[in-house]
């Protein structure tokens, strides 16, 4: 998240991660201070919650131009710190997907990181109903019906599945084997982890929970139960 104020400084802590460990640029366009001055999209000096800017997405009323600016600035800021293009690039809560921001961020993409890949969160039905949390799933899925295609179009490549949805409450070492359960060929499955808080982070518990699971668990043999691999 290269509109964070610790951003700078915290990339560091990526120094020295093995070369099969891609590094991506969360958008983020809900919520945060932007990088930009966009006084339509941020009249407070804050990006707006997610409901507000997907209604306001749906209606075509996203003020393109401002958000195009603070796409670009935080590309700048990632290719600043770490040196290279990001090789990969989603959005916080999704933001990515929503109509007329996906545009810009495939233009984006395709522009300074022609060889990412965009996360998409469509997934076969009877896949999405073999995990937890189906209606949450259903849901980001259907907002990002199309942004396959789209990226294609784009020359852009995408994950072909996608999992991780669940309540940030719930016994996070009991769900994550089964946002396995039936993988594409390409399965991304979304986490949080995080240490401490900070103001307004609803999910800063469940951050440390993952961190914690993440940190002791074998994810590379619970993948292969599930016939998957990580990429050498």
């Amino acid at each position: 998240m290269a509109v964070m104020p610790g951003w700078t400084t915290d990339s560091a802590l990526l120094d020295g991660l093995p070369d099969h460990v891609q590094i991506g640029l969360h958008l983020t366009l809900t919520e945060e201070v932007p990088l930009t001055r966009i006084p339509r999209l941020a009249p407070a000096g804050r990006l707006p919650a997610i409901n507000p800017l997907g209604r306001m997405a749906a209606r075509g009323r996203i003020p393109l131009d401002e958000a195009a600016a603070e796409i670009a600035a935080q590309f700048d800021a990632f290719i600043a710190a770490l040196g290279r293009p990001p090789a990969f690039v989603d959005g916080h809560q999704h933001a990515h997907a929503l109509p007329g921001i996906r545009d810009i961020v495939l233009a984006e993409t395709a522009l300074r990181a022609p060889g990412a890949w965009i996360r998409d969160c469509t997934d076969r039905l009877t896949a999405m109903l073999a995990r937890p949390f189906a209606g949450k799933a259903i849901g980001s899925a259907w907002h990002s019906r199309g942004l396959r295609r789209a990226a294609a179009a784009a020359g852009l490549a995408t994950n072909d599945s996608f999992a991780g949805h669940y309540d940030f409450a719930g016994d996070y070492r009991t769900l994550f084997p089964r946002f396995l359960r039936k993988p594409g060929g390409i399965h991304l499955v979304m986490c949080h982890p995080g240490a401490g808080s900070r103001p307004g982070d609803a999910i800063a518990a469940a951050r440390s929970r993952e961190a914690e699971a993440l940190r002791n668990w074998s994810i590379a043999d619970m993948a292969a139960i599930g016939g998957l691999a990580f990429p050498a």
